[in-house]
């Protein structure tokens, strides 16, 4: 875990910020679009973009949310918009599109791979409406995963939010993204807030479906990094060190670059 007394974020916005301008200038691209959740990355991730004065597009994308996460949402598209002009917004309701699809496909009687195949299939909508808008502006499509979620325990949808032009906050851990959006005075409301996917129109937090919290997930990332072992814990540590290297190998395909089958020169 990050100690707050030595987390430089005043440095640390600034890079990330030089960052994203640097990258759209030279890839000449007009702005960003950010998908917002409600939650605390999607807020830091669209707060960073505004501060680069370029066009940034807020995306609301519904599809069965929770109350809770669209007043979040709304929250913070209101207030961003109030602190930076070149900051606008749109709303997309996928609800009927997902029903269309729910509709057209095959159903199952394992509920829980069917539940996560259509939470899946939310989070894909979703990417394919992003790149949409960043096709009508010249934009490029900016993600929201952080470290933790996107290189320690996988936990995105491949080709949904996982499906991005650009990652601003990949190399920041949950305690550092919570640390950089209280400095960038994110709204108290998403601070708070549990951290969760909202893939199943439900409060159900990333915790309730990983069974670790960010900051056991960060210690054990760390441990793993240091060359530890479950044998060397005991009790809720060995279970929560468990949790974490059993996704993190799993998750590999979602990680890696696509396996590619190389074909030798002498028989091609």
């Amino acid at each position: 875990m990050t100690n707050s007394n030595t987390f430089q974020a005043e440095k640390i916005n600034q890079h990330i910020v030089k960052w994203l301008l640097d990258y759209a200038t030279n890839a000449k691209v007009k702005g960003f679009v950010v998908g917002i959740s409600g939650g605390i990355d999607s807020a830091l991730t669209s707060s960073l973009c505004a501060q680069t004065g370029l066009p940034t597009l807020c995306v609301e994308m519904p599809i069965h949310q929770a109350e809770s996460h669209v007043n979040r949402a709304n929250e913070h598209i209101d207030q961003l918009k109030k602190r930076f002009s070149n900051v606008f917004n749109e709303r997309s309701d996928l609800t009927p599109i997902f029903e269309s699809f729910k509709s057209q496909v095959p159903s199952s009687e394992n509920e829980a791979t069917l539940n996560l195949s259509l939470a899946n299939t939310r989070a894909r909508l979703r990417m394919t409406t992003l790149y949409y808008f960043a096709g009508l502006h010249g934009f490029l499509v900016a993600g929201t995963g952080n470290k933790v979620e996107d290189f320690g325990v996988g936990f995105f949808t491949k080709y949904g939010d996982g499906g991005v032009d650009i990652s601003p906050i990949a190399d920041l851990v949950k305690s550092e993204v919570r640390l950089l959006a209280a400095y960038l005075q994110v709204p108290e409301s998403i601070l708070k807030a549990k951290p969760t996917d909202g893939l199943f129109g439900d409060d159900r937090s990333d915790e309730d479906q990983i069974g670790a919290n960010y900051d056991e997930l960060e210690w054990a990332m760390l441990q793993l990094e240091q060359g530890k072992t479950i044998e060397d814990f005991t009790d809720r540590e060995a279970h929560v060190f468990s949790i974490y290297k059993r996704l993190n190998t799993i998750n590999q395909h979602k990680m890696n670059p696509i396996p590619v089958c190389v074909i030798p020169k002498n028989i091609k």
